[in-house]
């Protein structure tokens, strides 16, 4: 009999999704209108402590549906880390824009606000702020290099639901801030997206471009070129479903995340492991319990874990290693030694609500079990 494997991320669903769903279905409301909708776009506001949310239909759509309501575009400049999802960096590209990438935190594995200074250059109108994996940016610190230097702050929030820094949430730090509901998020929506914003305008102009442009008051009549970007009633439904165990949800994560701490941190100085640094001034809400190894040792490492029956994933590639982002106008040829680094060395762990003890306990030992052997790990 073949051992199921243990998967990075499954979505759960055990509340009550499937009532909303169907409820959804006897009204007829399928598409992009109906109750669940309005509600789901209202709660979230409400859950990161903001005026305004407005539902799209996934993560990248949030991203670039902010950057084109703001007007940016062709010879425009937006500042982005190299060490983040693609997603970041094309919805940048969508618009005619340049991704300007920047360094990283080598203990935070977050945007370095002291790289920024050496990326800007005149033509910059946007600064990316991704909290990757969970963990929040230093958002004080951006918001201060943004404002400084007029720039509209944006938060890629994708991976951060429920994330706080000084206890404000992710997704109410900057002008505006993108979401993603995909299936492996801590809130899902199968696909989905939102973007969150405290400015009344920018939430106006939001709403009529991912609506195709269709003045809400004039049906038919388009003033601007829009997007289809709505969300459907069916997903948020399930959206609904999952805010209302949002804290469970959460508690979960960081119960995995305590769990993962206590059995590994004991092993980090002898095999060279860095855990996911913690701030007592934020909450990082851990989308993925992450971790680096030696570099020789990282593939290696996920194919004996996967021998014994336990997924894994290999950290994002830095942008500026891959081959759509290498240009120098990218980076301008500046070197993103710890973005590299941390797309070579670093991988995540299985990470869903599910995930018991025992398993934990399976895990960590198939990882001690390859480490052990290997008398100086160490690069």
């Amino acid at each position: 009999m073949i051992t199921p494997l243990v998967p990075v991320t499954e979505p759960d669903l055990r509340g009550r999704e499937r009532q909303y769903v169907n409820e959804a279905l006897d009204e007829g409301w399928i598409s992009s209108s109906g109750r669940f909708i309005d509600r789901f776009e209202r709660e979230f506001a409400a859950y990161c402590g903001v005026k305004h949310a407005i539902a799209c239909c996934n993560g990248t759509v949030a991203l670039h549906l902010i950057l084109a309501t703001l007007g940016i575009g062709p010879g425009d400049e937006v500042l982005v880390p190299s060490f983040t999802y693609i997603a970041s960096a094309n919805a940048v590209t969508y618009t005619g824009a340049t991704p300007v990438l920047v360094e990283s935190d080598p203990t935070t594995w977050n945007l370095d606000p002291e790289r920024l200074e050496e990326a800007l250059t005149p033509r910059c109108k946007a600064l990316i702020a991704v909290h990757l994996y969970g963990r929040p940016c230093a958002m004080p610190a951006l918001r201060a290099f943004a404002a400084r230097h007029g720039l509209h702050l944006i938060e890629d929030a994708a991976e951060a639901h429920g994330a706080t820094i000084g206890g404000r949430k992710a997704g109410a730090w900057g002008l505006a801030a993108a979401f993603s509901f995909f299936g492996n998020k801590l809130v899902t929506t199968g696909e989905g997206g939102m973007v969150t914003t405290d400015d009344d305008l920018l939430a106006e102009q939001l709403r009529l471009y991912k609506g195709q442009g269709m003045d809400p008051e004039r049906r038919y009549w388009f003033s601007v070129v829009g997007y289809n970007y709505r969300m459907t009633n069916l997903a948020a439904a399930i959206g609904c479903a999952q805010l209302e165990r949002v804290d469970q949800l959460l508690e979960q994560r960081l119960r995995i995340a305590g769990a993962y701490r206590e059995r590994l941190l004991p092993y980090a100085d002898r095999f060279g492991w860095q855990l996911a640094s913690e701030d007592p001034e934020s909450r990082h809400v851990h989308w993925l319990f992450s971790l680096r190894v030696p570099g020789r040792h990282r593939d290696p490492l996920m194919a004996f874990l996967r021998e014994r029956g336990i997924d894994s994933r290999p950290f994002f590639h830095a942008l500026h290693t891959l081959p759509v982002y290498q240009d120098g106008r990218f980076h301008g040829h500046r070197r993103l030694d710890h973005a590299r680094l941390l797309g070579e060395t670093g991988l995540n762990l299985p990470t869903y609500s599910r995930l018991d003890e025992h398993t934990i306990d399976r895990i960590t030992a198939a990882m001690v079990e390859y480490f052990a052997p290997h008398t100086t790990v160490r690069g």
